[in-house]
This record gives structure tokens, sequence and C-alpha cells, in this order.
């Protein structure tokens, strides 16, 4: 059994039954620190009625893994550390990756146009891998389709292909000309997705596991071609309903996320992730380099923005994820060798905040207040 996993297992044992379950590997923090910690945790857990949350903090000076909350508002069973999860566009961060490894290769470069590998994108002799990868393609965001959101809550449990979901975003406007702006838009990593299956030849869930995956020994890291969830899992809660009415979105079939939010992940798993995407671990050094220059929501260079498939928030390195009922945040923060990573059984917002977004950013508040967690 894989060190991490076992790690997390432990903890899990050591949880104390009950809507506040704390467990800490060792070496824990220090103990002032982890009280605060505690208290963050518990005050955000109110503040955004978020039922429950996985939060692990792993660092030089110790970890601190704590399961709050309920995983089932029904039956009150709590939260535990050892959880499956989905992980929305964290998916996106494994996509790029792929990719990346295939430029490494020599097998593609960034600069191709997408047309070379996907006909009848719109304006796609112009359109560069690079800029996909960077949200600056200007093709709209299928997920923001009024149509597609209708179909989607409509029969939440309905497969997806990729066409389909194309379709969507083809049949809009541009938002801007490629490369003269920044809009984050699923549709631009659904296309990388079959850019990497063309190329290989293989399907771009294979693909994930055999170069991402296998070789970190993330075993409880998936890439489902349905609605497929492994146990235990939390109960996901989300209002993205057709009626805006609160429903348990647990089997809701994410193939409409494909290449950009289906997979599914631990705890343990996403603290072997968030410092391999953050360092480059399976990335050929100078496209790393690459990776890391960002843009802001102007598409203006800059230092704290989005870059190829990551982007960096206040310092922190990595990615955030949502789907109905689940959301997620995997960062790094270089040179304090600090990973956080937090997971919350909710995707409603409050007062127009993300649950997962509170979360980090109450953590890092206490954890290093001179570099929190800030998105955009």
């Amino acid at each position: 059994m894989p060190l991490l996993r076992l790690i997390c297992l432990i903890a899990t044992v050591l949880a104390v039954a009950g809507p506040t379950a704390t467990a800490s590997a060792a070496p824990g923090l220090d103990d002032e620190l982890a009280r605060r910690l505690d208290a963050a945790i518990d005050q955000t857990l109110e503040d955004a009625a978020i039922p429950g949350a996985i939060v692990g903090v792993f660092g030089p000076d110790g970890d601190y893994v704590r399961a709050v909350g309920v995983a089932d508002k029904t039956t009150g069973a709590p939260m535990e550390p050892g959880f499956f999860h989905r992980i929305g566009s964290l998916t996106k961060t494994f996509t790029v990756t792929a990719v990346l490894q295939l430029a490494g290769d020599g097998r593609l470069s960034l600069d191709d146009p997408i047309d070379r590998y996907v006909p009848g994108v719109p304006s796609g002799a112009d359109i560069t891998l690079r800029q996909l990868a960077r949200m600056q393609s200007g093709l709209p965001n299928y997920a923001a389709n009024e149509e597609f959101v209708q179909a989607l809550m409509a029969d939440p449990l309905r497969p997806w292909s990729p066409p389909e979901l194309l379709a969507y975003a083809f049949a809009q406007p541009p938002t801007f000309p490629p490369g003269e702006g920044f809009e984050y838009s699923n549709t631009n990593t659904v296309l990388l997705g079959l850019v990497v299956e063309k190329i290989s030849g293989r399907p771009l869930h294979d693909v994930i596991r055999d170069r991402i995956t296998a070789p970190l020994q993330m075993t409880d890291t998936a890439f489902p071609t349905g609605n497929e969830f492994p146990q235990p899992h939390a109960q996901g809660y989300t209002v993205q309903t057709a009626d805006g009415r609160e429903a348990v979105a647990t089997e809701w079939n994410p193939s409409w996320g494909w290449a950009a939010g289906a997979m599914t992940s631990t705890l343990a798993d996403l603290r072997i992730w968030a410092p391999a995407l953050a360092n480059g671990t399976l990335v050929e050094p100078h496209l790393q380099q690459e990776r890391l220059q960002g843009v802001d929501t102007s598409g203006r260079p800059t230092e704290h923005g989005y870059g190829l498939g990551l982007f960096n928030a206040g310092g922190w390195i990595g990615h955030n994820g949502s789907l109905p009922g689940y959301q997620t945040v995997a960062v790094y923060l270089p040179g304090r060798d600090l990973t956080l990573i937090v997971a919350v059984n909710t995707d409603e917002s409050v007062d127009g905040t993300d649950p997962g977004t509170a979360m980090a950013v109450a953590v890092t508040q206490i954890l290093t207040p001179d570099a929190v967690y800030r998105l955009g």
C-alpha cells in the first residue's frame, strides 16, 4: 500500500466520530497553529453553509489533516479524510500535462493551430494549442450556453460526447479574437483532450492513467467514462437544478466535463499531485517554465494569473475544481514546500463566494498571511 494512502487511512481511524471530527497525521503542526486552523475552518463551515469539508496541509513544519461536518445531511454521517471526491476542473491540469508531455516528445508544438488536429473549429487556423491551454482562444464556454444548461438540468444522468459539447460552443460567436483576451472556457480543454487522443491514438483516460497517475503512484485517481464514483464518498449538494431547489448530485454524470472536469481523486493522491504539478515533475523543464507564464483576466502577462492549465493565486500554484455538489482546491506554495488540499461537498455559493474558495482563503489567512490564496 502506498505510504500516502496508509497515512490517510490511519488518519481516518484516528478521527473522532461526529460532525467536527479532526485527524492529524504525525508529525503535526504546532498546537497553537492547529487550533487556529480548527477555528477558521469551523467558522467558514458555518459562514459558507458547507455541509462537510476535508482540509489537508502538508509541509516541512508538519502536517494537518481534518475532516469536519457531515457527508450526508440525511443520516448525519461524518466526513472522513479518506473519501473519494469529484475534482471537477482539476481535470484540466491532467489534460494539459498530457499535451505538454506530447510536446516534450516532439509530437506537437504548443504553437500548432488546432485545425491541424481537430477540423471544424471556428477560426481554427488562428487558434494555437497554447492559446487553448491558457484560455485565450476566444471560443465561448459551452457550459455557459443556456440551451446546454437546460439540456443538462433536464437529464443530469445523460452521457455526453465531446462533439455534442463543442456544438454548443461553436453555435455562438467568438468572445474575442484569438490571443487578444482571456475567458475561462471548458471548450478549450475539451479540444485539447481531442488533440491528445488524435496524436496518441488512445482514449484520453488511458493516456492520463499511463503517463501521469500511474508513474506518480496515484492509485486512487481515476477518469470515469460515465458516472462511476468509487466508494466511500460524500453526498454532493447543489442548487444547480431546473427548479433552483437543492438536490443531491452524487450520481450525476460528469461526462459533460470530460477533459475539463470529469475526474475523481482523494486527499492522499492530490497531496502527490499538487507539488508534482507546480514543480513540473512529469514535464520538460523548459515547457514547465512556459506553463507558468500566466495572464490576467484581460489577457495581459502577469505573475499571478492563469498559465497553461494551472494558475498562480497569491503565490499558490495549482487549480480548483467545481461540479454540481463538489468543489476542490489543490495548490502548492513554492519556496515553502507547502501543499494545501480542500474538498467540500457543495458548490452552493454564499454572497457570491464559492465554498471551496472561502475555505482555502480562510486557511491561508492563518497559515500564510503574507501569501493568501486569491483568485482573479
